[in-house]
């Protein structure tokens, strides 16, 4: 087998002053500079990156961790016993996995027909990669079973969207409008953790004047920030949309122009809304009836408005109407189209807004166009070289397949790229029991995850330094990720393993493994699309830092912002859908008593896969939090190790105390697999018009089981099974027979660490520019005896009018100087500053002018090893 492995750095190559490119995780797409040379890589930040401006959360600034980690799978793996999936896995080559792949393909297709074989993809895939395992189950497999893991992220908020605009791009505007906008409705989202360098933009916001306002049952980092935050019951937003609209029309602060000029369906809709008056909501959200009605006038008394949701609102079984509901007080505001206003939504995953336009979804063809269409089709078809009825209808959405494998009219053999199903999809003792029915799994993966560990066959796959392609972030901004380093040897990337599968296939003449022709062939099938990239190319999104679609030819601008004139439906208009609220599908009962809520962590991504494998990151146990009233209800003390049990399963976390939030209300995080999974407890019920299912709510009860020591109740089964000797002349355990790469003076690769940080905001009165004085006791630091620690970056702010400078001290000497101007900022990366040994005094000290007073904001990062 052969395959060609491309050129590093293809739009914009790589040297000494490194590789201009992309982080891996969220829909930020922070942009990085990445020095690769000999292993292991370092990034830093881009400067001028306009979506990041320089910023960057932990989980970016230690993603190279993962290029060179000894996890890290580098070969095949195949069970000792073919059929057995309680033998070993043991390496093996690409042609006997690839053979043994191919081969039950053409079993499971001929006892069961061509949808007997599926394929499940990811919202990190680039947008070539997505196009093409779209194209590879529909020309390749010929098969209709295809779907992804953004059908448990975006899929209520696109479906929204699209029916009341006529497109879905996440945020129809530039991420910096935040900043500009007045007033900002925020719903079910955290970006102070899930997203960090976003920060940014609605602090400027705020420093300028405007109000925010957070929904969200816990109060939140972000919430903290905010001039007022809703704490709602979970499940009860639709109600919350609803009311705040009818507060609207009664006090006649809806925008009658633009309804009538720009919108159809309204008299509808407030006949509807006529029915939620505040005393109503107040009493099925649990949110004041003064806070609606500030809410409401908030939004509408401001010069800019935005509406923005995100999964703590759609991840519901009703979530598409949930959408609609805030569309529906958007529109009725006169929001979108307006400058610095809108609705929009925070899009989660890398590219969860390109990975849901270019096919890998069960309806969709490339550039948004539907399978159901015979325009679309034909279209599409040409573009492939094929006979329109070649490609199969619609399949069953991710959950509906996932839920019938193995069974009768059900998906035999599974193909799964980038993605852990065991720990991310909901109910998940019964995906796992379905897992177990497939006659064959294929999972690609960079480590052997809780999926890829019960495969049949496991591929090793490139990382995102390794591969070039685009991604399109949370504002429908097409990025280039640039390749900055070669794959390990005998790696290969997901475009030449389905160029390479195809072609045993004996469709081989359809694809290729180079991503320039992939993506030069999705501008051909998106041409004329909704999510037209016909215009894009490479070269501008380097020349131009990104080009927003729809870009439909080589001369458009492209589309930063939407809505300005029109909507793209068949009228011009957008669409009131007038929604009722529908009580959560789990309710509580004597057994069931509280509700169960899910969401992110900072320093965790997803399933957990990649950032759980970060020394650097924090590792905190997986916690519940819950209010003390709570706690004290079921007999439960700070540390505590807790079962928690819905009607699908039991799962332990350690107990975190907490009275910013709700008392009937349970909050975990869904980065843990094992004991720990999340979505062990979580609803499968599915929304009607998007298939989400109902991740955010569920009836839970919780009993005490270990105090703080018994650590042993959290630990999960081994992920990785024992793997067989190798053959004669192979080698041995993947794991083992690595070598890693020679020490180098980034401590924090491969020794044990724990990120430190001096932080804070505090009050000073200066003694003199040549007088450091410690600025507190709270920023001091010993270095612990045999430990070595390191400094990562300094990032400090001054609220006074006159330069000032922080002093990095080691032992009572200054060691670094950092002068911060005049209500100004500093973000100062330190990876050249040498070691400091244990047992050394860590402190930082404040010149200022003498008599000067102001506020300082300091953040010192260090790693200990």
């Amino acid at each position: 087998m052969t395959t060609s492995l491309g050129t590093p750095g293809r739009g914009r190559p790589a040297g000494a002053s490194g590789t201009l490119t992309h982080c891996p995780y969220c829909s930020l797409q922070c942009g990085i500079r990445m020095v690769a040379g000999d292993r292991p890589a370092t990034l830093q930040p881009q400067e001028d990156f306009p979506t990041n401006r320089g910023g960057l959360c932990s989980k970016g600034w230690t993603a190279a961790n993962l290029l060179d980690h000894p996890d890290r799978l580098l070969t095949p793996l195949v069970r000792q016993v073919r059929g057995d999936r309680t033998s070993a896995l043991r390496p093996a080559t690409w042609d006997e996995a690839l053979g043994r792949i191919v081969e039950a393909i053409g079993q499971a297709q001929l006892r069961y027909g061509p949808d007997g074989v599926g394929c499940f993809g990811g919202g990190g895939l680039t947008n070539e990669k997505a196009y093409q395992f779209g194209k590879f189950a529909r020309v390749a497999l010929r098969t209709s079973a295809i779907d992804y893991n953004g059908r448990f992220c975006m899929s209520s908020a696109a479906t929204a969207a699209n029916r009341a605009f006529g497109i879905d791009r996440g945020l129809p505007f530039p991420l910096a409008d935040i900043a500009r906008a007045q007033a900002i409705l925020l719903v079910g989202s955290n970006p102070a953790d899930t997203m960090p360098p976003a920060m940014q933009y609605f602090d400027e916001g705020r420093a300028d004047g405007a109000t925010h306002i957070v929904v969200d049952p816990r109060r939140t980092a972000t919430a903290a920030g905010a001039a007022l935050h809703l704490a709602p019951i979970p499940g009860t937003d639709m109600a919350l949309a609803n009311g705040l609209l009818h507060i609207a029309i009664r006090e006649q602060l809806i925008d009658r122009a633009f309804i009538a000029e720009r919108t159809t369906g309204f008299d509808a809709l407030r006949a509807r809304v006529s029915a939620y008056w505040p005393d109503r909501v107040e009493r099925i959200t649990g949110i004041p009836v003064a806070q609606l009605q500030q809410t409401v006038r908030t939004l509408a008394r401001a010069s800019s408005a935005m509406i923005l949701t995100a999964r703590g609102a759609e991840q519901h079984s009703s979530g598409t109407d949930i959408a609609q509901a805030f569309i529906n007080l958007a529109l009725a505001l006169g929001l979108p189209g307006r400058p610095f206003s809108g609705y929009g939504t925070i899009t989660g995953q890398g590219n969860g807004q390109g990975g849901r336009e270019h096919g890998q979804k069960a309806d969709q063809l490339p550039g948004y166009r539907k399978l159901t269409d015979p325009a679309d089709r034909a279209h599409v078809a040409a573009v492939w070289g094929i006979d329109p009825a070649e490609l199969p209808l619609p399949g069953r959405s991710a959950f509906e397949m996932l839920d019938r494998m193995g069974a009768d009219g059900g998906v035999r053999a599974l193909l799964v790229l980038a993605s852990n199903i065991v720990v991310s999809a909901p109910d998940a003792n019964r995906i796992k029991d379905r897992l177990d029915a497939l006659d064959f799994l294929v999972v690609s993966d960079i480590f052997l995850s809780e999926t890829a560990a019960m495969a049949d066959v496991v591929l090793p796959t490139a990382q995102w330094a390794e591969e070039e392609g685009t991604m399109t972030n949370l504002e429908g901004r097409v990025l280039h990720r640039v390749r900055a380093l070669p794959p390990p040897a005998g790696v290969l990337t997901d475009l030449e393993l389905m160029a390479e599968l195809a072609a045993r296939l004996g469709r081989g003449r359809y694809f290729s493994s180079d991503p320039a022709v992939v993506f030069d062939e999705l501008r051909r099938a998106s041409a004329g699309g909704v999510a037209d990239y016909a215009g894009i190319t490479w070269d501008r999104i380097d020349a131009e830092q990104g080009v927003f679609w729809p870009c439909p030819d080589v001369d458009h601008p492209g589309t930063p912002r939407l809505f300005a004139d029109r909507f793209p439906t068949a009228t011009g208009r957008a669409v009131f859908l007038p929604v009722d609220y529908r009580a959560a599908n789990e309710q509580t009962d004597l057994r069931y008593p509280y509700l169960l809520t899910t969401g992110r962590l900072a320093a965790q991504y997803q399933s957990g896969t990649q950032t759980r494998r970060v020394r650097t990151l924090s590792h905190a146990d997986p916690s519940v939090t819950m209010h003390p009233d709570l706690a004290r209800a079921v007999s439960v003390a700070a540390g505590d190790l807790v079962e928690l049990e819905t009607r699908r399963g039991r799962a332990t976390f350690r107990a975190v105390l907490d009275d910013t939030i709700r008392a009937d209300t349970m909050f975990i995080p869904f980065h843990w697999g094992g004991v720990s999974s999340a979505n062990l407890l979580t609803d499968p019920a599915l929304d009607p018009h998007s298939r989400m299912p109902a991740f955010k709510v569920c009836a839970v009860n919780a009993t005490r089981v270990g105090g703080a020591d018994d650590d042993h109740l959290l630990t999960a089964p081994a992920v990785r099974p024992a793997v067989a000797a190798a053959r004669p002349g192979e080698p041995a355990d993947p794991s083992r027979s690595r070598r890693r790469p020679p020490p180098s003076h980034r401590k924090d690769v491969f020794m044990a660490s724990q990120n430190r940080f001096l932080q804070g905001i505090y009050p000073f009165t200066g003694s003199g520019v040549d007088k450091p004085a410690p600025l507190s006791a709270d920023l001091v630091r010993l270095v612990p005896d045999g430990v070595v620690a390191q400094a990562l970056y300094f990032r400090g702010g001054n609220t006074s009018d006159e330069l000032v400078t922080v002093v990095l001290v080691r032992d009572g000497v200054p060691m670094r100087y950092f002068p911060i101007g005049a209500r100004s900022d500093v973000h100062v990366p330190l990876r050249v500053v040498e070691d400091i040994e244990g047992g050394s005094a860590l402190e930082l000290h404040l010149a200022a002018p003498d008599g000067l007073t102001g506020h300082v904001v300091v953040d010192l990062g260090m790693v200990e090893v």
